[in-house]
């Protein structure tokens, strides 16, 4: 959650009477996180939101199934050769890894949602590789672009319009949710001065008011299925709402890096927050200034964590054989680190042009099929020469 938002018209205190211009009563909508103790949004709409029918289900992604177990090796996966799928976001999603704490993917969307889609299983975070769009809410519009981070939250009802031309974002569902890392607020909950980023650079979902699209198709997942439902009336009904729950876009370029002495840990490169995982920000950066500096990341044992990474562009002084797209995965368990000659190679340089996002988690990430379709063989040997 970002600070709190009033947009549109609302009632001068919440849960009383709110009637329009023709005295019909509106219908405030709570929409909560962890219950009633978290953040929350209200939204104040022209019909009932919770009025509903049972409906097909006409859509839906490819959900996660893991590959037969494997041996513990580092992992590299060209989403580059994916047969990516065509069709609407809400169909265009492929899995590659996953735990109980977060799915990593890939969206192709070649065609705008023909649904409202609600998912009731996990805040959704995308990165937008190549593309850009439009998310539409009850709650407004959120333009996005390339090199944005998209956060969705869990439950609420919207759609992607995607631009024209090709569309690659890479897709993060998180059950336990996502938020900003607590080391960057104070304790008011207001970014710290120090923090790599600030208010100002996040992009907040702009309001629109009420409006009629002509769907009434609604979808949503739910303990790893999905479920159909059909309105009456527009669900875009909202005149106006209040509140810290709402959606957001981050220009990954936005991010502040930081560089010091000798080489920071990636915690400093940490930009979302979630249960069992960190995302972080890789941006062109200004490298460590000891005279002595080993700019290239050390060898290091993860015995905690998996990690993932994806690659957008620039330069990766640590790797060779990826390039834009890939995904890596070394998990935990196994050491990982430079490939040969990188490590002394990077000595002396000043700059790097890396951009890249990075996920961290505790639990181990199982490979789906579509992974393995699109997996390079000779990623774990290219460490040795």
């Amino acid at each position: 959650m970002l600070d709190r938002l009033v947009q549109g018209e609302v009632p001068r205190k919440h849960h009383i009477a709110f009637r329009d211009a023709g005295g019909r009563l509106l219908h405030e909508e709570a929409f909560t996180r962890a219950g009633f103790d978290g953040p929350y949004t209200l939204a104040y709409h022209r019909h009932r939101p919770h009025a509903t029918h049972a409906a097909e289900v006409r859509h839906g992604f490819t959900l996660p199934q893991a590959a037969p177990p494997r041996a513990l090796l580092k992992r590299h996966y060209r989403t580059q050769d994916l047969r990516a799928p065509s069709g609407p976001a809400v169909d265009a999603r492929v899995p590659f890894l996953f735990n109980a704490d977060v799915v990593a993917g890939l969206a192709t969307p070649t065609a705008e949602d023909p649904v409202y889609f609600s998912n009731g299983d996990g805040d959704d975070l995308f990165f937008v590789f190549e593309g850009g769009g439009l998310l539409r809410t009850p709650l407004g519009d959120l333009r996005f672009a390339k090199d944005d981070y998209v956060y969705v939250p869990k439950g609420l009802l919207h759609r992607f319009v995607p631009d024209p031309g090709p569309q690659r974002w890479l897709s993060l569902e998180f059950p336990g949710g996502v938020h900003l890392p607590s080391q960057w607020r104070n304790d008011t909950g207001q970014l710290r001065m120090d923090a790599p980023y600030s208010h100002r650079d996040f992009r907040r979902v702009e309001w629109k008011g009420p409006m009629d699209e002509g769907i009434r198709e609604l979808l949503v997942k739910r303990a790893g299925a999905f479920h159909g439902f059909r309105f009456d009336e527009s669900p875009l009904d909202v005149v106006g709402w209040d509140g810290a729950v709402y959606p957001f876009a981050f220009p990954i370029l936005n991010f502040q890096p930081r560089a010091g002495l000798v080489h920071l840990p990636p915690t400093w490169h940490g930009t979302f927050a979630a249960r069992g995982a960190l995302v972080c920000s890789f941006v062109p950066r200004v490298v460590d200034f000891h005279p002595e500096a080993i700019p290239c990341p050390y060898p290091h044992a993860s015995v905690d964590v998996d990690e993932l990474l994806f690659y957008v562009r620039g330069e990766f002084t640590s790797r060779r054989g990826v390039g834009p797209g890939s995904i890596s995965h070394h998990p935990a368990g196994v050491m990982h680190g430079p490939h040969p000659g990188a490590y002394e190679g990077s000595i002396g340089a000043r700059t790097t042009t890396e951009l890249a996002v990075m996920l961290d988690c505790y639990l181990p990430l199982a490979a789906t099929p579509a992974a393995l379709e699109v997996e390079d063989p000779g990623y774990q040997e290219s460490f040795v020469r």
